[in-house]
């Protein structure tokens, strides 16, 4: 979506007049602002869902870590972009896993590669993260190889270690990926999810759990942690095909999460133009928009600097611009920036 300087100054402004109307924001560390959220750790930086990720994001001042969670074939919670891992690990090359390669349909769209849930957790313990964009990110390949495929029990131990160095309460954001499809193949996220926070006693403090299906949130109630709503740009929830996201983005849409929810996550382009901030705060929710990245081709038009696509544009830019208009989190793939934008 590209967005002229008229357009952005306007979002800013009607966003201010949202942040003074609608209530306290979700505080980051000491109430210093908006919730800095390493969107998969430190992605811009590291490969993505890797301790080194994780570990690299709270250095530079996120407060929470987001795992995205998805199943092996021992039913053991992994943390992976998707359950296809072609792209984020090094299984293409491995030869004796050369038969695993297979087509399978993924909330109805056709996806060929190697899965998650065709592997026990040993197997995926061989394989070694690989960084998923390296054409846009060729600096992070130099740590190709380095990293295993985390387990969602040990992103929550590595939180709790973290937590503990730097002498503050770092959450872990786990987000249910797929859950309809993996519920279809006898291998669902939320018992395992459920276990999981109940066993490592996770509080409101410490966990928040998000999904694009309202479905898998609402077989997460009554944990005692915050639910967070995830909204795309277009179609809707798989496992409500006669609802969308723009249903869902309307004064009603937002009375019916905030049924169940605490927060919405749209997308940062949903809240440019829109009521959505001020709506959603209107019903008590809070807002968190994604996915807040430094390369050109991420930004606004209006941000970008340089020629090159990958070249980093005006981050700072866009950040003070959400800040100013009232967002309670930001999900974003460099904490650093996100962190130092936050302090003015």
């Amino acid at each position: 979506m590209r967005l002229g300087r008229r357009s952005l100054l306007l979002a800013a402004a009607a966003g201010t007049a949202t942040a003074a109307t609608a209530g306290p924001a979700a505080a980051g560390p000491r109430g210093s602002g908006p919730v800095v959220i390493g969107h998969r750790g430190a992605a811009g930086w590291r490969p993505e869902h890797t301790a080194a990720s994780y570990t690299y994001a709270v250095q530079t001042g996120a407060d929470w870590i987001e795992p995205d969670l998805v199943p092996t074939k021992d039913h053991v919670l992994v943390v992976r972009h998707e359950n296809e891992i072609s792209q984020t690990t090094d299984v293409a090359r491995r030869p004796e896993f050369a038969g695993r390669r297979t087509t399978k349909t993924v909330d109805g769209r056709s996806v060929t590669g190697w899965f998650t849930e065709d592997f026990t957790l040993a197997e995926l313990k061989t394989l070694r993260a690989v960084e998923r964009l390296p054409q846009v990110r060729n600096r992070n390949t130099v740590f190709d190889g380095r990293e295993q495929v985390m387990t969602f029990q040990e992103v929550v131990e590595l939180a709790r270690k973290l937590s503990k160095a730097h002498g503050r309460t770092i959450a872990v954001f786990p987000e249910t990926k797929h859950p309809t499809y993996f519920r279809s193949l006898g291998l669902p996220l939320e018992p395992k999810l459920a276990s999981a926070i109940r066993r490592n006693r996770l509080g409101r403090r410490e966990c928040v759990v998000q999904s694009f299906e309202p479905t898998s949130l609402k077989r997460m109630t009554g944990l005692g942690v915050p639910l967070w709503q995830a909204l795309g740009t277009t179609g809707g929830p798989y496992d409500l095909p006669s609802t969308t996201y723009r249903d869902m983005m309307t004064p009603d849409g937002l009375a019916d999460i905030a049924e169940y929810a605490d927060w919405i996550g749209p997308d940062k382009s949903s809240l440019v133009g829109t009521s959505l901030l001020a709506d959603a705060h209107a019903a008590g929710l809070r807002v968190g928009p994604y996915t807040f990245r430094a390369e050109n081709q991420f930004l606004p038009e209006e941000f970008r600097r340089g020629t090159g696509s990958t070249d980093f544009g005006d981050a700072f830019a866009e950040y003070a611009l959400y800040y100013r208009m009232g967002v309670d989190a930001v999900v974003t793939d460099f904490p650093d920036l996100a962190v130092m934008a936050r302090r003015g």
